[in-house]
């Protein structure tokens, strides 16, 4: 079932239009006909099934039959990720909204392979916010995760605090104890940060500034900073949804 999202009211029993850029697709790449049936999924993250009454180039006419429950988790998670180089902050982004991600934040780190200058960053921004609007059809999200502008490592840490807990994937003696012991508190909380360092490392002064924070372990081996931020993310959205 395909899935859009709208900026205005939906009712059932009602019929509503939609335009924009979303026609042409549903029309001329899905060539969807009258009598088939859309998710329809507010800003506000309300959620509704409708049938198609006409379908043209310029407008699609909906019959709103039912509403239908939120896939969102009761938990916001806040990812925050050291930029990495490549297109793997694309890939991050994709499978964090996949797996429910409410924020994604990029953040500069002291060892970061990438530095991007001021113009690069509105691009890339806006370019990640398309991805996330994609994967969050694709996997039937009831909002679409927002792309925050690329902060500094102290902006980051002072955005995370203000979750009711915060996850730092790092070298950790206690192993996963402590994981474990953090990933305990999840579904009494209702916010999360995850800080995923760059391909380089922490550096010692970034660890000292989030002492304050649950330091975890993702395992025995040394993961990519890419997949450090997907295993971290399956492992909030279990502990969330247990």
């Amino acid at each position: 079932m395909q899935q859009i999202f709208v900026n205005q009211n939906v009712q059932i029993n009602n019929d509503m239009t939609i335009t924009g850029d979303d026609v042409r697709h549903l029309n001329k790449v899905l060539r969807m006909q009258p009598g088939e049936v859309l998710r329809i999924s507010t800003h506000e993250g309300d959620n509704y099934l409708g049938e198609i009454v006409s379908i043209d180039n310029e407008q699609v006419t909906l019959h709103i039959t039912e509403e239908v429950a939120s896939t969102e988790l009761k938990q916001k998670i806040y990812l925050f990720q050291a930029l990495p180089k490549g297109d793997r902050m694309e890939t991050v982004i994709e499978k964090a909204v996949e797996l429910g991600v409410y924020e994604i934040i990029p953040v500069e780190m002291k060892y970061c392979v990438v530095k991007l200058d001021e113009k690069k960053k509105q691009k890339k921004i806006q370019r990640y916010q398309t991805i996330a609007e994609t994967a969050a059809k694709q996997s039937k999200r009831s909002i679409i995760p927002k792309v925050h502008d690329v902060m500094t490592y102290k902006e980051a840490l002072e955005y995370a605090r203000e979750c009711d807990v915060n996850l730092v994937p790092y070298e950790c003696k206690e192993g996963m104890v402590a994981t474990t012991k953090a990933l305990e508190k999840l579904p009494e909380s209702n916010s999360v940060s995850i800080i995923i360092g760059p391909e380089g490392g922490f550096a010692d002064e970034e660890i000292d500034m989030a002492s304050d924070m649950d330091v975890i372990s993702l395992g025995k081996r040394i993961l990519r900073t890419d997949t450090a931020a997907i295993a971290s993310m399956t492992m909030v959205m279990l502990a969330c949804e247990s």
